[in-house]
């Protein structure tokens, strides 16, 4: 019998200005074709470290998670910290030499042209290497001192795998880990993020810049000359979360519950930082959508696959769009969320209809927590409550 599933699914309507917040390599906004028509688009890797970085805003500086390819350096810090600070005092030379025998086990390739680095970026949560330093039991010391043969046999008695493949933080047993040289440190990601597209047409625009060198009294000619390619959209942004694989990565309903709420915070709140200091993009969102489904996701993006016109507002017709693909796909499919929560303020008769009631961000983010939380407690789907069901009947 398949285990049960729990999907909670966020769609954003969400509207930039002139910005450039996601360019390829040659500086250009990333674009893709959808629809037969050019759309704005921003890649999931872009918005799906917008959303870590402003999740782990809400994490203590120890729980946190890092991505990097410097795990050696970082291990060898911490031993080569004060026993008094949660290291082994070693000098500079011995804590290098025992950090990278600890880390010999996981086999992780180097980097072929920066020896101290691995090939590819690790990421981790700094209670990991805590705990990789705990199995040390306070012997580094007598372990840095042995020969290269007799060090390789005592860490070999370490389970150095299991350090790094349990007690993963809220950031990992979200967005998941691949290593291919190791594959017991694997952690399937329980979010997926969509790119996030235009539901309109879109063009790139060019803007010409000039710097004034303030010190230049001598002509009025420019310091500096330049152009910046730009649009504004209003985009569709989609992630779902798997309530079923954070739980199993966590171990804890509680700390899963938690997770999948402020991940549902963060995701809404987050805005990926390209070019930010000459554009200040930094939006909220028109609408947040909230659907609950047990049987599979559903990417809504299908509403845009026309793009929207704009000729009374693009955030209120592509607000529209969304509801009507979402009542379409319940009667042609039969596939119907759980349960739909939502949080706008687009007018519009049809909005509440489909979506429900609009909610207080903090209102939807509670109902969230009780969804998953009761489905956490016995695989069912509590009906609605508190603040949503007073909302309901204004």
């Amino acid at each position: 019998m398949a285990k049960p599933t729990l999907f909670v699914e966020v769609h954003i309507l969400q509207s930039v200005p002139p910005s450039n917040i996601n360019r390829d390599d040659s500086g250009t906004p990333k674009q893709a074709l959808y629809g037969g028509a050019r759309r704005a688009r921003v890649s999931s890797q872009a918005w799906k470290r917008a959303a870590r970085i402003e999740f782990a805003k809400g994490e203590e500086p120890a729980d946190r998670a890092t991505r990097t390819k410097r795990i050696a350096a970082l291990l060898a810090q911490r031993l080569a910290a004060p026993a008094g600070d949660g290291g082994a005092g070693l000098d500079t030379a011995q804590a290098d030499r025992l950090a990278t025998a600890l880390l010999e086990p996981l086999g992780i390739k180097k980097s072929t042209k920066k020896e101290e680095q691995s090939a590819y970026l690790l990421f981790f949560g700094k209670r990991q290497l805590d705990a990789l330093i705990a199995l040390l039991d306070g012997r580094a010391a007598e372990l840095a001192a042995l020969t290269d043969k007799e060090l390789e046999e005592e860490i070999k008695q370490l389970p150095v795998v299991s350090a790094l493949s349990t007690g993963h933080p809220a950031e990992v047993a979200l967005f998941g880990r691949m290593v291919a040289d190791l594959k017991e440190l694997n952690v399937d990601a329980a979010v997926q993020v969509a790119h996030a597209l235009s539901t309109h047409a879109v063009r790139t625009e060019f803007d010409y810049f000039t710097a004034v060198d303030d010190e230049n009294i001598d002509d009025s000619g420019a310091g500096m000359i330049g152009t910046v390619e730009f649009n504004s959209s209003t985009l569709y942004r989609y992630a779902v979360l798997g309530a079923h694989q954070l739980r199993e990565n966590l171990t804890s309903a509680e700390a899963t519950r938690d997770a999948a709420v402020r991940f549902v915070d963060a995701f809404t709140r987050s805005m990926p930082t390209g070019h930010q200091n000459a554009f200040a993009h930094r939006t909220l969102p028109h609408l947040v959508l909230v659907t609950v489904r047990t049987d599979q996701p559903v990417n809504l993006v299908s509403a845009f696959e026309k793009p929207v016109t704009g000729s009374q507002g693009l955030a209120a017709e592509s607000a529209l769009a969304l509801a009507e693909e979402l009542r379409s796909v319940g009667d042609t499919w039969g596939s119907t969320p759980a349960r739909a929560l939502a949080t706008y303020a687009l007018e519009s008769d049809k909005l509440p209809e489909v979506f429900g009631p609009s909610l207080p961000f903090r209102a939807l983010l509670d109902e969230v927590g009780d969804v998953i939380g009761g489905w956490l407690a016995d695989a069912t789907i509590p009906a609605q409550t508190t603040e949503a069901a007073k909302v309901g009947k204004r």
